[in-house]
């Protein structure tokens, strides 16, 4: 695996742009360092010849007052370097964090069923934390140390021509050596990574079905599925130690036989006269600085193993392509919708087909009642009308165009779902309500919390709309939850409705509430609804059955009712949560 720099920089590089200006100051405090810790040595090396030479006091004072008086700036700009160089780092990541959840966001619903929550957390936050650490580590280490090896090479070239050409063949035989070795350890690093996200993913599912694995006695499964992945953790781990020990023995090594150069070159140098105690003492000094870019570089490597890893997998994710994109396209401008299924085949996996050659046309302002058993395609048809997926053959048209041939944006702002799971986020009422949309004013929020029957509700919160609710709907009751998402769609204002089995578990003091609602709603509007119960028909104009994704019935709602061969008909004098469960 041969990953470059220009790799690490391509992922953030969109995010260091708008910080030219501190990454320039850090550059300027960063060489400013290394120049200081090459020139303290040589302050060092004067106050030692001047001794020894037997000069005035005075001048061996302020000498040594020099030394003391640079080793104390050079500590502060190091302290700048390093807060610089944290900055610009983590301020760079929190922008990819954002991107890439936004990303996340615009995905396709069938990459969210292949990838777990937990999954994406851990890449999302887990490999940008990574990616962080190192890049602030590689402004302050790698790149700095770098430009310190190469400056102490200059410096050993002004003192000896012969030193400077033995030191400068040490360093690149050892950083010859760094590149044979830096890469060995990736693809267990990335393993590890893959694994830790398979844990996350595997801790995230095991948590949110508490209820049902406690209930069925499947605990000793989740124990022993959890001791699996911590294995496969700790079996990439072990590899990649292993593979880092190799690095640090190859290393010091290499730093073994520098520290012997340094002393035989400098006692070979002084005792031809070519030297002074002093230049020895420059020798031994600048080896045991070269050392430090040599084990930075080291570490740093390691650090590549690791970090290469999460920027494979972060770039993997970000070369992840929704398949319903339409950047660019038709505006939905006509209130209500007119909608068309033109033999419309679909599947998930490619292989079983969920609906089959499914054609329906639903005129604007009518209800369409959609009946089946579970998994014969109901929620399906909903997911498709979203461009949550796209379907395999056919086409689906929203007033006479088809629906790919719309702006995304301008689909799913003119249609709206309510479903009986209702997600409500830890924010206050009127984002839960707007949705974060500003342009919604106060006063329609509460208009239409008045329409629905909830001014009582409203009126018994705390702070208004800034009343913060908490989130899986805990602190409303579920008929509370519901009148909120039929809130919502009366502010969003759509041509297009879909009612999935939006009153199946209600109370009926609540459900006469959902449906006083419900008729409010469809006023000037088309809708889908989908339902279990037959009193929740009674508004539809046509009613299609399906059966494992085909059409079985579909026609006029008062036709079939009166039919006593429909299948319709049937459902009325059987009732249909028995025939249908």
């Amino acid at each position: 695996m041969n990953l470059s720099f220009k790799s690490y920089y391509h992922l953030l590089a969109s995010h260091i742009r708008p910080q030219r200006g501190r990454f320039t100051l850090l550059a300027i405090l960063l060489f400013g360092s290394i120049g200081l810790r090459i020139f303290a040595p040589q302050i060092m090396r004067k106050f030692i010849d001047s001794a020894l030479a037997g000069e005035a006091l005075q001048t061996l004072t302020w000498t040594a007052l020099a030394f003391i008086g640079i080793a104390l700036i050079q500590q502060v700009v190091a302290i700048g370097v390093t807060w610089l160089g944290e900055n610009v780092a983590w301020t760079a990541t929190n922008a990819l964090r954002a991107e890439l959840a936004e990303h996340a966001l615009h995905l396709d619903m069938k990459f969210h069923n292949d990838h777990t929550p937990g999954e994406l957390i851990e890449r999302i936050d887990g490999d940008v934390t990574e990616l962080a650490t190192f890049f602030s580590q590689f402004a302050l280490n790698l790149i700095a140390n770098g430009f310190l090896l190469v400056g102490i090479l200059i410096a050993l070239f002004i003192e000896d021509w012969r030193a400077g050409l033995a030191f400068t063949v040490y360093s690149f035989l050892t950083i010859f050596i760094l590149g044979k070795v830096k890469d060995i350890a990736v693809p267990h690093q990335k393993a590890r990574r893959e694994a830790e996200a398979q844990y996350y993913g595997f801790i995230e599912e095991q948590l949110s079905g508490t209820e049902d694995i406690r209930s069925s006695g499947a605990v000793g499964f989740s124990i022993r599925e959890l001791f699996r992945h911590q294995g496969e953790i700790l079996k990439h781990n072990r590899k990649s130690h292993f593979k880092r020990w190799i690095i640090e023995n190859a290393m010091g090594l290499a730093l073994t036989l520098g520290t012997l150069l340094a002393i035989v070159s400098g006692y070979w140098l002084f005792t031809a006269s070519v030297i002074t105690i002093g230049t020895v003492y420059l020798f031994v000094h600048y080896i045991n600085l070269l050392e430090e870019p040599f084990w930075a570089m080291t570490h740093e490597i390691e650090s590549f193993q690791t970090i290469g890893a999460c920027v494979e997998r972060l770039t993997e994710f970000k070369a992840f392509k929704p398949e319903t994109r339409n950047e660019a396209g038709l505006d939905v401008d006509s209130h209500p919708i007119q909608l068309t299924f033109d033999d419309v085949t679909f599947s998930y996996n490619g292989d079983d087909a969920v609906l089959t050659r499914l054609s329906f046309d639903l005129r604007a302002g009518s209800v369409l009642g959609l009946l089946g058993r579970t998994g014969s395609g109901k929620t399906t048809i909903g997911r498709l009308i979203f461009r949550l997926y796209d379907v395999n053959s056919g086409g689906i048209k929203i007033n006479n165009a088809d629906i790919r041939d719309h702006h995304l944006h301008s689909l799913r702002r003119d249609i709206a779902i309510v479903t009986q799971d209702v997600q409500l986020f830890k924010a206050s009422v009127r984002e839960n309500l707007t949705f974060f949309d500003r342009a919604i004013s106060d006063e329609k929020i509460i208009a239409t919390l008045e329409e629905l029957e909830l001014g009582d509700w409203y009126a018994s919160l705390p702070q208004g709309l800034d009343s913060v609710l908490e989130t899986g709907s805990r602190s409303l009751s579920a008929g509370e939850a519901q009148l909120l998402a039929f809130t919502r769609v009366f502010l969003k204002n759509p041509g297009l409705v879909i009612l999935d089995e939006a009153s199946s578990r209600l109370d009926p003091a609540t459900e006469v509430k959902l449906e006083n609602a419900i008729d409010k709603l469809l006023k000037g509007r088309t809708a889908i609804i989908i339902a279990h119960k037959l009193d929740t028909l009674h508004r539809a104009d046509n009613v299609l059955i399906l059966e494992k994704g085909n059409i079985l019935e579909y026609g006029d709602r008062k036709a079939l009712a009166s039919d006593s061969t429909s299948r319709f008909y049937q459902l009325l004098q059987t009732g249909m949560e028995e025939v249908l469960a």
